[in-house]
């Protein structure tokens, strides 16, 4: 049995100034919506965050922009916030940008214990800078370390008491690795139903890499909303 939050405040009260968390998502499919929203109010701040990116301007991991409770993201992109914009070209904010498939490499292998691998990716633009060059086969790669985490927040659509997660399509993107890579994983789920009720061949993280459960509804919102 893992520990069920009984509120999202509660879920992150062991989250302090100047730690590193891994926020689940793709845009806004698959955030932990009602952690971030707990993290803002607790007023947490210079906080590292690794996110594939950082939410829009009035939600998700942007609402912790707004709030300029953020220090340095890591991540793969930025376009979609203004806000974010403003504070990395006036400084306030530290950027690492990473290859997408970099990014989600460099977390799974924080999750396996594997410190650092190779990568064609970036070699030769300035994601490769200070970093070492190695020749394989003829072939340039770059040296990329593994990415781990203090908190990982995660989502998803089911978990039994054990822990184990079910994840909904799409929303799955870089939760399931996230899970594994963060020292601490609170996973935000909207049904949890009793151990041995799920199907294990169904189970996409295993419980072992979950410490703490928050059952919560969503809102969903879409990031680009098209009509005709």
């Amino acid at each position: 049995m893992k520990p069920i939050y009984s509120s999202a405040e509660e879920a992150v009260q062991q989250i302090q100034d100047g730690m590193t968390l891994m926020v689940g998502g793709f845009g806004l499919v698959g955030i932990p919506e009602k952690l971030i929203l707990a993290l803002v109010e607790k007023g947490v701040k210079d906080l590292t965050v690794i996110s594939n990116n950082c939410g829009i301007d009035d939600w998700g991991l942007g609402l912790l922009l707004k709030n300029k409770q953020i220090k340095k993201m890591i991540g793969s992109y930025v376009g979609e916030n203004k806000e974010f914009e403003r504070q990395v070209l006036s400084g306030e904010i530290e950027v690492e940008l990473t290859p997408q498939g970099t990014l989600a490499e460099k977390i799974r292998a924080g999750g396996a214990g594997i410190p650092a691998f190779f990568t064609t990716a970036g070699v030769g633009t300035t994601v490769a800078d200070g970093k070492e060059i190695r020749e394989f086969d003829g072939k340039e790669y770059v040296l990329e370390e593994a990415l781990r985490a203090d908190f990982a927040l995660i989502r998803a659509a089911k978990a039994d008491k054990f822990g184990n997660l079910i994840y909904n399509k799409t929303a799955q993107n870089f939760n399931p690795m996230m899970a594994a890579a963060g020292k601490f994983t609170i996973a935000e789920v909207e049904e949890i139903v009793e151990t041995g009720d799920l199907d294990p061949n169904t189970i996409q993280t295993p419980s072992i890499y979950v410490q703490g459960l928050l059952q919560a509804s969503q809102e969903k919102r879409i990031e680009r909303l098209t009509t005709r």
